[in-house]
């Protein structure tokens, strides 16, 4: 395919699972309804609250076996819509056993793939690290019919070894289902340079590797359970950038938005013939990337 047309689907979320997933499935079929994408993307977990801002065992509960009626769910929606569906579920592999992880579904309704998030936070109000075992996949594209998508998940974002090796194994796009956002106590200032440093970072990765980067955030509050800190005001400002970290697309930080870009596929081979970083890589003198810190 010479050229994508990839869906972004920017919401809200309250505490019903059931119907954050209606209203979901809503949006993916008035998009294939009317707008016709090829593939559509979904921000992080996004059929709960983000429930990582507190540490309790009885929030294990919202993890969904693969496969599910969940995974059904999604599958029957990419059928009937003949759309590549991008999903970030809560994944229980075994009893007291749980990954973050993406769920690539085929226009046919078939699994393509899945990847299980590398890079955990446990941060004030993001304590993934509570629930989430880190991925044991590694970085590898996954096979669709619109492409190979490097398929990561919202911290994994902001290692540029990620994007790299997504890049180095064939990825014709870079992925970020998103779950980020301002805690309520920071000055304004410092919030503007937190939502700028997560995009510039993003866009770093398209010029580094000659991608395109779709990344798709959560956006509105959502209250910290436990009352110790204001809770999180996701920024939503979802994008889209090309191989040369352009613009293609940036969503509201206040508000939903539900958009489809097209993506010229083409573009990556030429900006990877006039800016050859892959071709001059020194890969003769990386040796320290797999060390911790070079004392």
């Amino acid at each position: 395919m010479k050229s994508i047309k990839v869906g972004i689907i920017q919401l809200s979320k309250t505490s019903d699972v059931a119907d954050n997933r209606r209203r979901l499935g809503e949006e993916i079929r008035r998009m294939a309804h009317t707008d016709h994408p090829d593939l559509i993307v979904n921000q992080e977990l996004h059929d709960s609250l983000y429930f990582c801002q507190t540490e309790s065992t009885d929030l294990c509960d919202l993890a969904v076996s693969l496969p599910s009626e969940t995974t059904e769910f999604y599958s029957r929606l990419a059928a009937e819509t003949e759309t590549v569906i991008v999903t970030s579920l809560f994944e229980r592999r075994a009893p007291g056993l749980y990954h973050n992880t993406a769920v690539v579904f085929e226009k046919d309704g078939s699994v393509a793939g899945k990847y299980r998030k590398m890079h955990i936070p446990d941060d004030p109000a993001y304590y993934e690290k509570f629930y989430f075992t880190p991925g044991d996949m590694g970085f590898e594209p996954i096979n669709t019919s619109v492409g190979r998508l490097g398929v990561l998940v919202c911290w994994d974002q902001w290692y540029p070894e990620a994007a790299r090796l997504m890049a180095l194994r064939g990825a014709d796009i870079l992925i970020y289902p998103t779950a980020i956002g301002w805690e309520s106590t920071d000055p304004e200032d410092e919030k503007m340079r937190q939502r700028d440093a997560w995009m510039t970072v993003q866009r770093g990765h398209a010029i580094a590797n000659g991608l395109p980067v779709v990344t798709v955030n959560r956006v509105g509050h959502e209250p910290d359970p436990s009352g110790v800190t204001g809770g999180i005001q996701f920024w939503g400002s979802s994008f889209v950038a090309g191989p040369q970290g352009e613009m293609l697309h940036l969503s509201p930080s206040d508000k939903e938005d539900v958009a489809v870009i097209c993506i010229d596929k083409q573009r990556s081979e030429w900006v990877r013939r006039w800016w050859p970083f892959l071709r001059d890589r020194r890969i003769d003198a990386y040796d320290g990337l797999t060390s911790r810190f070079l004392d």
